[in-house]
């Protein structure tokens, strides 16, 4: 018990964004098969569920992922921001392998929307980790 607590402690940020990543995974895929049930375009499903999922991602990768040290409106706007600049690029990049897989490809919509979520959970972390909430590791240090 005690060496898993300490690959816990050593990895805590990586175990608990691959869990909330996977939650925010889940809950893209059932918002825009949701989506996808009413009839509504393809692209416009996407972006609608990627607003509400980069909601998710950033109120959970900020207080329990990388435990954010801003604080006030100028701090909280600030990360806010390039949360979500980092995540119209992940964004755009995603909505690109979706329509490549299904407008030139031909395949199924789902199947694509879940080999972007993998892309997109990847990135996000590298850009999270190196620029979003690099402040935290200034405070450790």
């Amino acid at each position: 018990m005690k060496s898993v607590m300490t690959i816990f402690t050593k990895y805590r940020a990586q175990i608990l964004y691959l869990f909330f990543g996977g939650l925010t995974t889940v809950f893209n895929i059932i918002l825009y098969g949701g989506l996808r049930l009413t009839q509504m375009p393809i692209m416009v499903a996407y972006v609608i569920a990627w607003f509400f999922t980069v909601l998710f991602a950033y109120l959970t990768n900020r207080v329990w992922v990388f435990d954010s040290q801003a604080h006030g409106f100028r701090e909280l706007l600030n990360e806010a921001v390039k949360f979500y600049v980092a995540r119209i690029a992940t964004g755009l990049i995603g909505m690109a392998i979706l329509w490549f897989g299904t407008s030139l490809l031909h395949q199924n919509d789902m199947s694509w929307n879940i080999i972007q979520n993998v892309f997109v959970v990847v990135s996000n972390y590298v850009l999270s980790k190196l620029i979003i909430f690099k402040a935290k590791e200034k405070w450790e240090r």
